[in-house]
This record gives structure tokens, C-alpha cells and sequence, in this order.
């Protein structure tokens, strides 16, 4: 994580919420992730959203695992709560923050190795239990801290910078979370920030489990021809010489813009990459019905057969109830309840038991 703090130097003019704050307010830590890199572009949506929203800064709380993602809490409402999880432990810790305090905004961010290797178990039945969580995925097909090795979204034919293929098949974040019953599944493009950040928006408040997959590249590791996950950044002046079997810290990472791409509904566009590569970004249909389980399954599906990546939101259940509600939670967070009310003592618990003999 960064240990260099942003200056606190806000001008007055600056545009203001509900509640008097600017988006300087919602801001983090200076990140420390490769310059260029999507996961910065979706931190500046966060920041937007939340910022649009009128959250409460000291009423939210940021979860992450382990990753490149996972640094992305540090770089965005700082006033906040947080915890770092150990590797794909993230929905956890969300669940028991939940459980003992309804009343936060709960943000999880993940990345595709969290979330759909070591911790797929945990992703999944976070989503049966419908907790209430934005729960964010920045996808980029590879591990970035451990040197770009594929993850488990990394598609059939794929290849590393050094030219090796991937030969298996991925795991789709958004056709998972729909065949598990997920109340809320969208996906966008970290360059693509007028839609990322109103489906944030919506995401944080929906009530229930909110998967949001973004397709946000790694400049390092998966931003060359091959690539299915490439993203907006230029080799004009990198050098081959780096590209060793296992880089060093050391190793020079050139400084890169970032593409952006306006998508239109019902459009798709081919992004261009300053490497050459494309990737093909499309929009759902004005008439897409977002309620519909089965055809949203359906068509990520078709379009993932014609090459494309389907953005937007592809799924809510309007009538979703979550995890307090299923579970007839009291409605009082349970920091808040008197050690009494907690604890009601032997003779209650012996009246329970009883119940199972």
C-alpha cells in the first residue's frame, strides 16, 4: 500500500455534494500501481460514484483480498473503514462486517485471481447469500504481483508477452454469478467511465449482492498482441531487453495514456490499442430486458461466441431481499445492542437447546 499522502490542498471553488464535501474529499492515498494502469481509472469512477451518491465517508467500509485490485481501497475514501484480507478471503470478512453492522456501505473490491481462484468458493456463496455488497472485480486476466502467469479469466488462445498460449478454458464472472442467482450483475470497461459510473451507483444501492466485473488490463503483463484483455498503452520506447523470465522490481515500466472508448447503446466498438491489438466492446440494446435471467444468460452467452464483450447492466432482481431479511435479522446493527440483548444469559440458551433434544 502507498504511505504517501495526497495534499490537503482543496480549492474553494470546487463543486460540493449534499453534504458539503468535493471530490478531493473522497479521494485516498497516492497509488502506487504502474502508471496508465485501468485499476486507477476505476478508482477515479469509485470516487465519482460515491462522491455522486453523498456517501458518508465514515459510514462506508472498503474490503479487499490480495492483488493488484486489492490496494485499490487505500486509493479512495480515506475517512473510511477498511480491512486487507488474507487471499480470496474478502467476502468473509464482508459478511461478518455485514452481519454486525447493517447500517454501513459495504464496497468489496477483488481482481480475477481473488476472486475466481483461491477465493471462488467464498464469491459464490457470498452471492447465495445475497449479502449487501458492491462486490467489484478488476479484471485483467492475469496475475500482476506475481509477474503475469494466466488467471483463471484468462480466454482459450491468449498468449503471455513471451508468447506462451493459454490452453484453458476461463471462468466468466458474470455467467457465474447469474447461474448462482446473483440479484445484480453488470459488466464495464475502466476506459469506458460514463458507464462505469452510474452502474457503481447502482450497485451500491441496490439491496443485495452486486456483482460488477470490469475489464481493467494490466500495462505490465497483458497489454500486447495476444491478448484478450489488452488495454490502452503504447511500446514505442519500451525495450525487448526487460522482458526476462522472471522481472524485477527494477525492471523500467514506460509511462503509457490510457484509452477511452464511448460506447453507444446497442453499439459495438472495436478498441484499438497503441500495440496493435483490438478488443470489441458492446453495449447492451435500449430494449435489453435487464430483468430477465435466462436472456441475459443467453446473450453474454451468443456474444461471447461472436467475440464480444457485453457491457452494462445485464441483470437485477427488482424484488431482491437481502441477507438480514432472508435471515429475519433484528433491524438494530448488533454493535449496537446491549451486551444483555447479546448475551440473554444461561437460562436462555438452555430454553434454546432444548429445542434440539
Amino acid at each position: 500500500m502507498s504511505h504517501i499522502t495526497k495534499p490537503r490542498v482543496v480549492h474553494p471553488a470546487l463543486e460540493k455534494n449534499a453534504l458539503g464535501l468535493t471530490r478531493r474529499d473522497y479521494e485516498g492515498r497516492m497509488s502506487t500501481l504502474c502508471a496508465g494502469c485501468g485499476h486507477d481509472s476505476v478508482t477515479a469512477a469509485l470516487i465519482e460514484a460515491v462522491w455522486r451518491l453523498d456517501v458518508e465517508p465514515h459510514r462506508a467500509a472498503k474490503l479487499s483480498g490480495i492483488g493488484c485490485s486489492s490496494k485499490t481501497p487505500a486509493y479512495f475514501m480515506s475517512d473510511s473503514h477498511g480491512f486487507n484480507s488474507v487471499h480470496g478471503r474478502m467476502p468473509s470478512v464482508a459478511a461478518g462486517a455485514n452481519a454486525a453492522n447493517r447500517d454501513l456501505t459495504y464496497i468489496g473490491i477483488s481482481g480475477d485471481g481473488d476472486s475466481l481462484s483461491i477465493g471462488l468458493g467464498q464469491l459464490c456463496h457470498a452471492i447465495r447469500r445475497n449479502l449487501d455488497l458492491l462486490y467489484l472485480i478488476e479484471n485483467n486476466g492475469v496475475y500482476g504481483l506475481t509477474k503475469g502467469q494466466f488467471s483463471a479469466s484468462a480466454d482459450i488462445g491468449s498468449t503471455t508477452k513471451r508468447g506462451v498460449p493459454n490452453e484453458q478454458p476461463p471462468i466468466d464472472p458474470v455467467l457465474l454469478a447469474l447461474t448462482l442467482g446473483a440479484t445484480f450483475v453488470a459488466r464495464s470497461f475502466s476506459g469506458d467511465k460514463e458507464q462505469l459510473v452510474p452502474i457503481i451507483e447502482a450497485a451500491i444501492r441496490h439491496d443485495g449482492f452486486a456483482l460488477v466485473d470490469v475489464i481493467s488490463p494490466c500495462v505490465t503483463f497483458n497489454d500486447h498482441v495476444g491478448s484478450t484483455k489488452s488495454y490502452a498503452h503504447t511500446r514505442e520506447h519500451y525495450r525487448e531487453v526487460t522482458e526476462t523470465a522472471f522481472m524485477t522490481p527494477t525492471d523500467f515500466v514506460p509511462l503509457a495514456e490510457e484509452i477511452t472508448a464511448d460506447i453507444g447503446a446497442g453499439q459495438a466498438r472495436d478498441v484499438k490499442m497503441h500495440d496493435g491489438s483490438v478488443v470489441r466492446f458492446r453495449r447492451v440494446a435500449e430494449d435489453y430486458d435487464p430483468t430477465d435471467r435466462d436472456g441475459a444468460d443467453a446473450y453474454v452467452r451468443e456474444r461471447i461466441r461472436e467475440g464480444e464483450v457485453v457491457t452494462g447492466l445485464l441483470f437485477i432482481d427488482p424484488d431482491s431481499r437481502d441477507h438480514h431479511a432472508v435471515m429475519n435479522t433484528v433491524e438494530e446493527p448488533l454493535w449496537d445492542l446491549p451486551f444483555e440483548d447479546l448475551c440473554p444469559g444461561s437460562d436462555a440458551m438452555e430454553a434454546l437447546m432444548s429445542n434440539y433434544r
